[in-house]
């Protein structure tokens, strides 16, 4: 069974292999109008040497062109040395002096990663599944710098995951997936600069507790459901508190307002008993001094009047209707016909 290195080689190769390869429209131009120029010349002369020339020049000229899409760049090297980067678009090189080692795609990349029966700081072996975006930010460094830069990626993120697992609890890691995100993206980060890649977020899919740990960790799980529930009661009353200063405030900024303003403050009285008061049934208390001080006696007065008053006339026009019903339903006892007879 081969090993991973081998496996990593195979992959380079492949990639390698493919860039140089790569086929495009102008090359396969150059190569049919070689091919059918040197056919006529044949044909008109008898003679079958131009037809092997054109050929060949066909096939030197056609490995000039070369076409780079618009999210990537080519690392051009001439004779063993890096000359550059080209695209994207149609680009020419130097045929068998000049070639290309690599197009750097310079999009956004998602790389999944995984940290599998890793323990944490306190010994409780976890599985963590992850996602990595990054992209390549300096495709000379990538080029240059490292060997297969999507492979040194993985491993430092893999690696970088193992690593903050173990510094971390289970309980945190549990709880605070956003620091721990934060924390891996800024570890691989500051190893992956140095070879033109930025890592844009790191996401944890899924914390898997093995199955034999977890009837174990149920009373954990029970005093974490307590922490936030305490945590969820902690937020409400702070916002609560936060809710009734703003409130003692305006009225703070209000009775300012009212110091000097005397009528405002009397306006402000009578629409209270005015809303208080509208209302069926209501029933209100106010201390006599108040009363006196604004002058509401009287209004006061033919409130309630009018309230007695109102409730009066509900209660009679209620009596009409009930005595009106029965006088309705009301039907005499019929008397036998002898009495009636006699009554005649």
């Amino acid at each position: 069974m081969p090993g991973m290195d081998e496996v990593l080689a195979a992959r380079r190769a492949a990639r390698a292999s493919r860039s140089q390869s790569r086929a495009n429209v102008v090359s396969v131009f150059i190569l049919v109008v070689s091919f059918l120029t040197g056919i006529l010349l044949t044909a008109a002369t008898q003679n079958p040497g131009w037809l092997v020339i054109f050929m060949l020049g066909g096939i030197f000229f056609s490995q000039s062109p070369k076409i780079a899409k618009q999210w990537e760049r080519a690392v051009v090297l001439r004779l063993g040395k890096y000359t550059g980067l080209r695209g994207p678009g149609l680009f020419w090189i130097f045929p068998f002096v000049e070639t290309i080692s690599i197009y750097i795609d310079q999009r956004v990349i998602t790389t999944s990663f995984a940290a599998e029966e890793t323990l944490t700081s306190d010994t409780v072996p976890v599985n963590v599944d992850a996602v990595l975006f990054w992209m390549v930010h300096d495709s000379e460094k990538a080029a240059l710098e490292v060997q297969d830069y999507t492979q040194a990626v993985s491993w430092a993120a893999q690696t970088g995951l193992r690593d903050i697992i173990g510094r971390t609890s289970l309980s945190e890691l549990l709880r605070g997936r956003e620091r721990i995100e934060s924390e891996l993206q800024a570890l691989i980060d500051s190893r992956s600069n140095p070879w033109g890649v930025t890592v844009q977020s790191v996401e944890m899919r899924d914390i898997v507790i093995p199955t034999s740990l977890q009837d174990a960790m149920s009373p954990l799980q029970d005093a974490m459901s307590r922490e936030a529930q305490a945590s969820r009661e902690k937020s409400a009353r702070i916002i609560l508190g936060q809710a009734e200063v703003e409130i003692a405030n305006l009225f703070f900024e209000a009775a300012k307002s009212y110091e000097n303003n005397p009528t405002a403050l009397h306006l402000r009285a009578m629409n209270i008993l005015y809303e208080g008061l509208k209302e069926k049934g209501a029933l209100m208390v106010v201390p006599s001094n108040v009363v006196e001080s604004m002058g509401l006696g009287g209004y006061l007065g033919a409130a309630a009047l009018r309230q007695q008053t109102m409730a009066t006339a509900s209660r009679s026009a209620g009596l009409r209707r009930s005595a009106r019903s029965r006088a309705r339903s009301f039907q005499p006892p019929l008397l036998p016909s002898r009495d009636v007879e006699r009554l005649r």
